[in-house]
């Protein structure tokens, strides 16, 4: 078993606070502008405006993660209290909000270049690994998204929240939704499925909705929203509408010419 007692706080200068939260928005946008850049992007034309791009993209990662969290998972509370909704260092932030958000913004940019959106949307998710990994990281440190009670020999007690014995769910998130994410999606790259845009974009949907599906048996539901239909979990039910739209995404992509 181990104790986690992690400080949220990562850096503090005066009254200034630096959350773990913020600073894996932030590495992870960082690790993956580099590997795009000097991995990912061969067209000339496009590494131009990749640069210009992130800044799309990172306002539809905050708006739409956090919109998102607000939406689907505590709309009671928003709207008794609007406020905290601009309140993005406490935390709360929906991942599929978050690719909603990515995907608007993907979009405008693309449209006002009049380029194929996929494009851009298969360079995000060859690199969106990177961010969900450092993103999971900090839940964890974050004591935040924990497991279900358990007495596994690697259960950890989250002293910040109760006593008990858990699962260390970020863990395997980050482990499955990072780390063999990335490289799933790197097999497909090197076999040159970036030339029919859209596939990897359909992949990633399909891949992380499977691993997101699986590893919320393991966590915690929400305790303002608990089991759902058929006693799945919020993320379970969005994961399946987003392997649908992944996987119809997929044929359609597959047998263009």
């Amino acid at each position: 078993m181990f104790i986690n007692n992690f400080d949220p706080v990562a850096l503090q200068f005066f009254s200034l606070e630096l959350r773990w939260y913020s600073l894996s928005y932030i590495i992870g946008i960082i690790f993956g502008w580099f590997y795009c850049r000097k991995k990912l992007i061969k067209d000339p034309n496009i590494s131009i405006l990749f640069d210009d791009f992130i800044t799309y993209l990172i306002i539809g990662i905050i708006l739409g993660g956090r919109f998102g969290y607000a939406l689907f998972y505590n709309l009671k509370y928003y709207l008794e209290n609007p406020i905290e909704i601009l309140m993005v260092w406490n935390g709360g932030m929906s991942f599929h909000g978050g690719l909603i958000g990515v995907i608007i913004a993907t979009i405008v940019f693309s449209k006002k270049h009049k380029l194929n959106q996929f494009i851009f949307l298969d360079l995000v998710s060859l690199s969106a690994p990177i961010g969900i990994f450092f993103g999971r990281i900090a839940n964890f440190i974050n004591s935040e998204l924990y497991g279900k009670a358990t007495n596994v020999p690697w259960s950890v007690k989250f002293v910040l929240i109760d006593n008990v014995e858990r699962h260390p769910s970020q863990l395997y998130e980050a482990f499955f939704e990072g780390i063999i994410l990335f490289f799933i999606l790197g097999y497909f790259y090197n076999k040159n499925y970036l030339k029919k845009p859209g596939l990897i974009s359909a992949l990633f949907l399909i891949f992380y909705s499977l691993f997101r599906f699986a590893a919320e048996f393991f966590r915690s539901p929400d305790p303002q929203i608990g089991y759902l239909i058929l006693n799945l979990t919020l993320g379970q039910i969005m994961s399946i509408i987003f392997l649908a739209f992944g996987t119809l995404l997929f044929l359609k992509k597959k047998n263009e010419n």
